[in-house]
């Protein structure tokens, strides 16, 4: 039977609910947080790129983890993406550390013990991500993970739900990022750089991603700068600059 916070979670995903999934989801769940990303349809606006967006979030951390996975390129979540299955890690201290070199040692200074990430999605159709912030003191039970895996369930079927026209304009829904990206500026930068450097969107996208670990920013930060025409990459040995005046 399912229980009352379950319930809850599942009816916060109807139109018109008034609740926030995200805190209500992670209470239901017992975990310190919870994150929902989705890949965004093709669009002018993407670049052809497959970065996903965050939907909605508890707490803040959550927001912070799904950016700092998405600056790095590198974690759970891409892993699970790519391969289509959970990857559970509750105790990240138990991480082979050549696993994530990068994410690690930052994911720590964080504040983030443990990470489970399922993902969301129908055979190979990829939608989004459902993430889980952990405490580190152990794995999900089983009545947990049931229940982290019928919330990915209900999330998979509301996303392909709102990917319909008709759905996306109703705004008591859980809404499908189409207009109005949160990554919109990354994608921007990416299709600059590409021009720039005359390379494919994956590898300024990768080019981007390095800058931005190499200076300790986060990548949207660094984006706006490339957009803003405040920050140029030049492939002239001496990577990236301030173009004179500001313009590039």
């Amino acid at each position: 039977m399912t229980r009352d916070g379950m319930a809850e979670a599942l009816r916060s995903l109807r139109p018109g609910s008034g609740a926030d999934p995200a805190e209500t989801g992670a209470r239901a769940l017992g975990v310190a947080g919870v994150a929902v990303s989705v890949f965004p349809m093709p669009s002018a606006d993407t670049n052809g790129t497959r970065a996903p967006e965050p939907l909605w979030w508890y707490p803040e951390l959550s927001l912070r983890f799904e950016e700092l996975q998405f600056t790095l390129g590198e974690g759970p979540g891409p892993d699970a993406a790519r391969v289509g299955i959970a990857v559970l890690e509750p105790d990240l201290d138990r991480v082979r550390p050549d696993r994530w070199p990068v994410l690690l040692p930052a994911v720590r200074q964080l504040g983030v013990d443990g990470v489970c990430c399922f993902p969301l999605g129908l055979g190979a159709v990829r939608l989004g991500m459902f993430t889980l912030l952990c405490d580190g003191r152990g794995g999900l039970d089983g009545r947990q993970l049931a229940d982290a895996n019928t919330l990915a369930a209900a999330l998979t079927v509301t996303l392909l739900d709102g990917r319909r026209p008709a759905d996306r304009k109703d705004d008591d829904g859980l809404p499908w990022p189409a207009d109005g990206l949160h990554r919109a500026v990354v994608h921007q930068a990416t299709g600059m750089i590409s021009v720039q450097l005359a390379i494919p969107l994956t590898e300024a996208l990768v080019r981007l991603r390095a800058f931005a670990y190499g200076s300790e920013r986060l990548i949207g930060d660094v984006a706006e700068d490339v957009v803003a025409r405040r920050l140029r990459f030049d492939d002239d040995g001496s990577g990236p600059r301030v173009p004179v005046g500001g313009e590039g």
